[in-house]
């Protein structure tokens, strides 16, 4: 299902998502309304789920976190697919994690501080997860770019 906004609303969601600190009288300016007309706007576009609220982005590899994963996971009895996924929600260095097509049921994405860590924490962790009978992992060795789903694809 698509999206019903205006260019106005894709012209507020372009600001936001590349500065979600972007005082919203800037917005209105730029977008020659006024600053109740953007609260409004925005309001209605948080009720709605389209915006699903702002965050903080940090570098994990400043962090220390200098191994990025993903892991595949096939999960033996598809009944036990939901409780899975939340004991894998429990392992703090998983940070996102997909249900998928093809082999496997799910793809996590992980960091961690070392080579060690990330062994300790499939073998000691994720192995460990009640459902899960085998994985796949693929080491992240540069992040190429990361960035937000673009407004300007709705066209």
């Amino acid at each position: 299902m698509k999206p019903l906004f205006d260019e106005i609303d894709r012209k507020i969601l372009k600001f936001l998502i590349g500065n979600a600190r972007m005082p919203f009288l800037e917005i209105a300016r730029e977008c020659g309304i006024s600053g109740a007309a953007i609260h409004q706007r925005i309001k209605k576009l948080e009720d709605s789920g389209v915006i699903l609220g702002s965050r903080l982005v940090v570098d994990p590899k400043k962090m220390g976190f200098d191994v990025c994963a993903f892991i595949s996971i096939r999960i033996q009895d598809p009944q036990l697919l939901l409780s899975t996924v939340e004991e894998l929600k429990r392992i703090p260095e998983i940070v996102e994690c997909h249900f998928i097509t093809g082999t496997y049921n799910v793809m996590v994405k992980l960091y961690c501080l070392d080579n060690d860590h990330l062994m300790n924490t499939i073998f000691n962790g994720i192995l460990t997860v009640h459902g899960v009978s085998t994985t796949q992992t693929y080491i992240s060795l540069n992040e190429a770019f990361q960035r937000q789903v673009h407004v300007d694809c709705l066209d």
